[in-house]
């Protein structure tokens, strides 16, 4: 695996803060990482890891610290360790003795994409050998549990500035669902908007999402195929002012799906976004209390 990125230990994440007015708004990016930590040994070819790797999301996403809102990014990547499942979302006969807590493996695990992925692709496996249980939890220490501190700290500094938290849970997802995914082989739309079916936010200001977006000329859907994963579930809580919504963009849109490499409709996306989110902002001032608009 001499071709992957590696890197020596150092901070799990790394934070942009807004520049100028901020906002009450945190947008995280927990699958844009893709330099891998010096303990990671996959066995999985490098395209195969690649297509794990949410491309240059975090890039995509660059003018929310312009525009007031705080950026967050992950520095490890997903296919070390999914900061987008719950802590207890592993699949035991990836470990080379009983984990010492209980364990919550869900349909994610099943299909072999929980915290610690069993595949990279279909039928592809990440490791020819079982895990360590004090590998798996030196991951979760070092890196998973960081990432989300982080994201919970820059929530909580919003909701007590503002008294309310506006969360975008930003990805990037295959053009066409693979085998290990709930829509197999169907083409998927432009943008994605999720909020695990109007638990992590108010359905009102998703549908004010999928409705700018779909005025922008993108092919929008709300909750399908993809309802938001652990992050909003675990930080949205619109009754105490926490608003979580997942928003997933069609790699198609901005890169070649096989190199991972960035084609000419990536700047118009990165534009895109960047409007939308100075958009969102101004929405979230005016919806704070004793909120003045933009």
């Amino acid at each position: 695996m001499s071709e992957v990125p590696r890197r020596a230990a150092r901070p799990s994440y790394l934070v942009s803060p807004p520049q100028g007015r901020p906002a009450p708004v945190v947008v995280d990016s927990p699958h844009s990482g893709f330099t891998f930590p010096t303990e990671f040994a996959p066995v999985a070819p490098l395209a195969a890891l690649r297509s794990t790797w949410d491309a240059h999301v975090d890039r995509l996403w660059m003018a929310a610290p312009r525009v007031g809102a705080t950026l967050l990014a992950a520095e490890f990547p997903r296919a070390f360790c999914d900061a987008n499942r719950a802590e207890d979302d592993i699949d035991a006969a990836l470990l080379a003795s009983p984990w010492p807590r209980p364990l919550q493996p869900t349909a994610y695990t099943a299909r072999g994409m929980g915290l610690i992925r069993r595949f990279a692709l279909p039928d592809v496996p990440m490791y020819d050998a079982p895990l360590a249980v004090a590998e798996v939890e030196q991951r979760i220490t070092q890196y998973y549990r960081p990432y989300r501190a982080a994201l919970r700290a820059l929530i909580d500094e919003a909701l007590a500035a503002d008294g309310i938290a506006w969360h975008l849970n930003c990805h990037s997802m295959k053009s066409q669902g693979n085998a290990m995914n709930v829509d197999a082989g169907a083409a998927r739309p432009d943008i994605v908007v999720s909020d695990r079916r109007g638990t992590s936010a108010d359905p009102a200001l998703t549908a004010r999402i999928v409705g700018w977006f779909t005025l922008r000329g993108y092919r929008t859907a709300a909750n399908d195929p993809y309802q938001g994963g652990d992050l909003v579930r675990t930080f949205g809580a619109p009754a105490r002012g926490v608003q979580s919504v997942q928003i997933e963009v069609n790699r198609a849109l901005y890169l070649d799906e096989r190199s991972a490499e960035p084609h000419a409709g990536f700047t118009a996306l990165q534009d895109d976004l960047g409007a939308f989110v100075q958009e969102f902002c101004a929405w979230a001032r005016a919806a704070a209390p004793g909120g003045v608009g933009p």
